[in-house]
Formats: C-alpha cells, structure tokens, sequence
C-alpha cells in the first residue's frame, strides 16, 4: 500500500472547492423529481425544455465571449499589418468588431 501523503487529500479538496464555484444553478432550471419517474407523462415534455434551457445557456455564453472579440481584433491587426487586407476593410471590419465588443458590454451591464 503506497502512501499519498497530505498534499494529495489537500490538491483534492481544493479541486472539489474549484467544481463547487464554478457550478451555479439558475433560478428557472427544470427539476426532475421522484414523481416524475413514477409517473412519467410530463418527462419527455420536461427533457426538451431541459435540452432547450441548456442550449440557450451555451448560446448566451458563446455570444457574450469578450475573448473571441479580442482575438478576432488581434487577428485582423496582424492581418492588416502584414498587407493581407487593405485599409479600408480593416477599419469597417474593426468597426464591426468594436461594435460587438460594446453590444457585449452593455448586454453584461443590463444582467
């Protein structure tokens, strides 16, 4: 039998703390209860509005990724630095990308 020492019962608590925070639970998510399996009409109807819910909150997460903007920024500038687009199509497309980059912030403010 081979001895894990203290460091490993603390690096597993600090990861069971770490999945604990990441893990938030809205308010409106479908609740599966005992009823429901016992009597099991409503669960189809309850699985698709699950799936729905789940897909909207990846959508929302997807649309609201500062760090997707930032680099599609980056990669424009150095696209344009290297004379692979003109001056013109640089500075509509980084207008473009300003402007979500903004929508994203005022959307973040609202929630």
């Amino acid at each position: 039998m081979q001895f894990c020492g203290i460091g490993h019962y603390a690096k597993r608590k600090k990861r069971l703390e770490m999945k604990k925070k990441t893990y938030t639970r809205s308010e409106e998510e479908i609740k599966f209860g005992l009823i429901d399996f016992l009597i099991p009409f409503f669960l189809p109807v309850k699985g698709v509005a699950w799936i729905g819910q789940k897909l909207k909150v990846q959508a929302e997460t997807e649309l609201t990724d500062k760090s997707r903007v930032h680099e599609e920024l980056l990669n424009l500038q150095m696209r344009f630095e290297m004379d692979e687009i003109s001056e013109e199509e640089y500075e509509k497309k980084e207008a473009e990308l300003l402007e979500k980059l903004e929508a994203i912030r005022e959307y973040e403010e609202g929630n």
